[in-house]
């Protein structure tokens, strides 16, 4: 029985690896020509999206998604995911509508192939450098100027302890929220560490159903930055309370704030 466990796993992982390349490979003429000027990036978006649910549904698992109905694809948003697996983007861009920003880390453009598209979508940062910092932040403020949602995950990286607990959160999905004045969104998403885990130096694939908590967005009219540690410690606590509840007993975080019902939807 551990043998044929064992050529499951693998059969599925080799499945799992020829449905996120395949596409690719068959989408990067258009990629390349949509990156090629500013006014097509919304297409080479649109290409991403189709790429990120064909694979999604190619990998037949169950992925159930709540709190849909609390996005306003008229809105501009800040959305503020946990992060715990490199399957967190092409989910996100899979259910969020619009032409989404993302903020990641700098290494994603040096990725054979996609590292150009990443590079001319997207905004990446190094998180070790002051100065790529603050030009991340001055290009996500430009993002929601020029109408486009972002999507920053407030603990910057993966925690080691992912779906789990959380790293500490960092200030800037809050601050930028609070000086552009619009809706901060928690996400929450408790099993696709399960799914894809970070495993460094090997490629770990795990058949397991999916799920995203799409939060009430939280109003920052009004605020100021004197409100940025509520708002953090805020969205922290709604964010880790959904984890907390994914959770087996002896794992859950001591004092969960409460988090309304919401009804589920699938992809």
């Amino acid at each position: 029985m551990k043998a044929l466990k064992a050529i499951g796993r693998k059969v599925y992982s080799v499945w799992c690896t020829t449905w996120f390349v395949l596409p690719f490979i068959v989408t990067y003429p258009l990629f390349r020509l949509f990156i090629a000027k500013p006014s097509r990036l919304k297409h080479a978006h649109t290409i991403n999206r189709i790429w990120s649910k064909l694979q999604l549904r190619m990998y037949l698992m169950p992925i159930t998604i709540r709190g849909r109905e609390h996005i306003d694809p008229k809105q501009l948003y800040v959305f503020a995911p946990n992060h715990s697996s490199y399957i967190d983007i092409p989910l996100i861009i899979a259910v969020m509508p619009g032409f989404l920003n993302f903020v990641g880390k700098k290494s994603l453009t040096k990725v054979p192939l996609w590292g150009k598209i990443y590079q001319a979508l997207y905004i990446a940062v190094d998180r070790d450098s002051p100065v790529s910092r603050a030009k991340a932040y001055v290009s996500s403020k430009q993002s929601i100027e020029a109408g486009r949602s972002v999507v920053i995950f407030p603990e910057g990286k993966i925690s080691p302890e992912a779906g789990r607990t959380m790293l500490p959160f960092k200030d800037g999905p809050f601050k930028l929220a609070i000086e552009k004045q619009v809706p901060l969104v928690p996400i929450t998403m408790p099993y696709n560490h399960l799914f894809l885990p970070d495993v460094k130096g090997k490629l770990v694939i795990r058949y397991h159903p999916l799920e995203m908590t799409i939060h009430p967005p939280i109003s920052t009219q009004g605020m100021t930055l004197v409100d940025l540690e509520a708002l953090k410690q805020k969205t922290f606590d709604i964010i880790q309370a959904e984890l907390d509840a994914h959770q087996p007993h002896e794992y859950q975080h001591r004092n969960p704030a409460p988090v309304g019902a919401l009804s589920p939807a699938r992809v």
